[in-house]
């Protein structure tokens, strides 16, 4: 049955279409997809990665793109089962001259990767190998606030950071597996989140049979002792870095332009930025006059598509003769800024290099802060094409609106954390977990490992569960040192995404083999949900529609797990009652309880298009919706504290004589039934019920309805 699930994922037909496009053909869509298609231009063995914003759209059009496309190309594709495992699939291209992609969120997944990939960095790759990072930084990031940088310069791993521009996207794709082969290291692609979703055109190359791939396979193996990370080895490794591979890559940057140059006619002024804030870069310059709608500028600027390794002859033919220059670089620590300031001393030459102390010195450079940055320099700054008192001026013209703005409310807007989606299957667990500690506070008051995903939002109002969140699949781990010193069994939680990426290995087995007694609950919704509803090996296929036959329990089991007890989620009783005798059973060791149910989302994608159809065929649809009774809701809104379900919110109460508001279910109700079984397992009050919305009622439907409206209408008369 599990197989069945995998069918309801988005489709990605269009985008498919567009990868087979030939030579002259434009492509339009966002960034992400013109980064797929460089990748099948550049003639890929092998692609792979572990899906997460903002790169997932990468892995689900490759995957629907499989059968009618990576195949007839011989090119191997996988979901790998974490970030690990895909910086892994680079040891491909240590022994031979295959090139491969893989692709992964950072900051996180570089963590998970980075010990294949310090490997891989370490022996060197002969194929071309390119990492396509998504950024997940700033304003729409999800997660922890880092960079990429630290991690290229730690491992000596050049790194792309292209101008934000489709054409320019497949240009540097290209070069960077041309990169690669040329100073025989991985390199590192990072696309910011913004990026990733703008949208463009793009005129297409034909796409590039790879010279072996899975049509054209290796005829034979490549063995190497040089290349096997042992010492003494290792020593040579490092050497090879610094003395051969990075002054190659500097000279390949070099001769073939990747960093651009624009001249401008100011003399004594530069500005140096990252290539991803070239677009709000000349945004602002524009805003500020000194800037045409086509970017022209007289402002002399460098525009670093290649962050590391930096060629110093560039950057110092770029600051000489310049009186002050003003560094766009977003994130810190600040190490454009830096390098610029100690070539700038080692060559003697007298310029001031500004940049964090005119800009935010951490946070997303979003076009306010960067204007306000440029504005703050360049009036200091004497121009031969502007007055500085005309860019001031400038300036406050476009930000005197803000002493003006005044608010209508008040107080402030109540702050709206995030949540589970309406009907979602984790959301009844953590409403049980809310209600045994509230009953039984011997029981329920326990320290709670929380996890990365879906099942972190319980850490918000209204359930306010979970002490700790550490890492993707960790949940458990997290509580290792917490459980024997606590004095009461404590409580772990993850998804099975984070089960099968990390969660299994560094959680389960550990506490199995440490002889942990503690309680493990493993929500089951059939997909990694966290990371768009992608297939995990429990959901019953792969992501090429192949089975799996593999499951949780058996998982467990094999590890040693014997206390497995599996609940419907949605069965509240059935929660609390499992949670109980998990938390108090004489059996020592760890407990694990499954909470299954199908993730809200991935259901309503695949009946709601199924009911329409059938309601526009004049079928008969019967769908569930839930109800508060207004003459029986008391107003005291236990019901919200213990769910917080979207779709139960508040209305006026009708009554007269009373004034607090009451519960209200709105037009967004699913029918999960989660707050009738809340409100029966916390004893609340008994105002919510259950109707069945009928589409296209049959004739005996109608006249048995008819029937009812009298009978109640007499019955509410009498």
């Amino acid at each position: 049955m599990r197989g069945y699930y995998g069918a309801v994922e988005r489709s990605f037909a269009d985008d498919v279409k567009q990868l087979g496009y030939g030579a002259g053909d434009v492509l339009r869509g966002e960034g992400i997809l013109a980064i797929t298609k460089a990748l099948l231009q550049s003639g890929v063995s092998y692609v792979g990665g572990y899906p997460g914003a903002p790169i997932s759209h990468l892995l689900d059009v490759l995957a629907d793109a499989n059968e009618p496309l990576l195949k007839p190309l011989g090119i191997y594709y996988e979901m790998s089962g974490s970030e690990a495992a895909a910086a892994a699939l680079l040891g491909a291209s240590i022994n031979y001259p295959m090139r491969g992609a893989v692709t992964w969120k950072s900051v996180v997944g570089t963590n998970v990767a980075s010990d294949a990939l310090s490997h891989v960095a370490s022996a060197g790759v002969i194929g071309g190998a390119v990492v396509v990072i998504g950024e997940d930084y700033g304003e729409g990031a999800s997660i922890l606030q880092e960079r990429t940088h630290s991690a290229a310069l730690k491992s000596s791993i050049p790194l792309i950071d292209p101008r934000n521009d489709l054409g320019h996207f497949a240009r540097m794709v290209e070069a960077s597996f041309a990169l690669s082969e040329a100073c025989h290291e991985p390199v590192f692609f990072s696309i910011r989140i913004r990026a990733c979703h703008m949208r463009g055109t793009l005129v297409c190359r034909d796409n590039v049979p790879p010279t072996i791939s899975m049509l054209s396979p290796q005829a034979r193996p490549s063995f190497s002792l040089e290349r096997i990370n042992l010492p003494p080895f290792t020593y040579q490794m490092e050497a090879m870095k610094f003395e051969q591979r990075l002054p190659a890559a500097r000279r390949y940057v070099l001769e073939h332009g990747l960093n651009e140059h624009h001249r401008g006619s100011e003399s004594d002024v530069g500005i140096v930025m990252q290539g991803g804030l070239w677009n709000t870069t000349l945004r602002g310059l524009h805003e500020l006059g000194l800037a045409d709608v086509a970017g022209r500028t007289p402002i002399p600027l460098l525009v670093l598509n290649v962050l590391h390794p930096l060629a110093p002859e560039e950057l110092i033919g770029f600051l000489r003769g310049k009186r002050r220059i003003l560094v766009v670089e977003e994130g810190m620590p600040n190490y454009l800024e830096r390098e610029l300031g100690a070539l700038a001393h080692d060559a003697k030459l007298d310029v001031e290099i500004h940049g964090k102390d005119v800009f935010s010195p951490n946070g997303e450079y979003v076009p306010q802060l960067v204007i306000r940055g440029l504005a703050r320099f360049l009036t200091d700054t004497p121009l031969a094409n502007a007055a500085a008192g005309a860019v001031n001026e400038r300036y406050q013209r476009l930000v005197e609106h803000q002493a003006r703005i005044r608010t209508a409310l008040p107080e402030p807007v109540a702050k709206r954390p995030p949540s589970f989606c309406t009907g979602c299957p984790e959301r009844p667990l953590f409403s049980a977990m809310k209600i045994l500690r509230s009953t039984d506070p011997s029981l329920g008051d326990t320290h709670v490992a929380a996890d990365i995903g879906c099942t972190t939002f319980s850490t918000q109002a209204p359930f306010n569960v979970g002490n700790t969140v550490l890492g993707y699949g960790l949940g458990l781990a997290s509580a290792g040192a917490v459980a024997p010193l606590f004095g009461k069994r404590v409580i772990s939680v993850m998804g099975d995404g984070g089960f099968w990426h990390n969660g299994l290995t560094n959680g389960v087995a550990s506490a199995v083999y440490n002889k942990q007694d503690s309680v493990l609950v493993i929500v089951d919704n059939l997909y990694t949900s966290a990371t768009g509803q992608h297939h995990n090996p429990s959901t019953g296929t792969n992501a090429r529609r192949e089975p799996t036959g593999m499951t949780i329990p058996d998982a467990l089991r094999g590890v040693g797990v014997k206390w497995i007890r599996e609940v419907n989620s949605y069965r509240i009783p059935d929660m609390l009652r499992t949670l109980r005798d998990a938390l108090t059973t004489r059996e020592r060791g760890l407990k694990v309880v499954i909470a299954r149910g199908e993730c809200q989302l991935e259901r309503q994608r695949r009946e709601k298009p199924v009911a329409r159809t059938r309601i526009a065929a004049g079928e008969t649809v019967e769908q569930p919706r839930f109800g508060v009774d207004p003459d029986v809701c008391t107003g005291d809104h236990s019901c919200m504290r213990l769910n917080g379900c979207p779709s139960l919110t508040l209305r006026a109460n009708p009554d007269p004589m009373r004034d607090d508001p009451i519960a209200h279910v709105d037009d967004t109700c699913v029918g999960c039934g989660v707050c009738g079984e809340v409100a029966h397992a916390a004893v609340l009050c008994p105002s919510f019920y259950e109707v069945r919305v009928v589409r296209n009622p049959s004739a005996w439907q109608r006249v048995l309805g008819r029937v009812r409206r009298a009978v109640i209408g007499r019955l509410a008369t009498a």
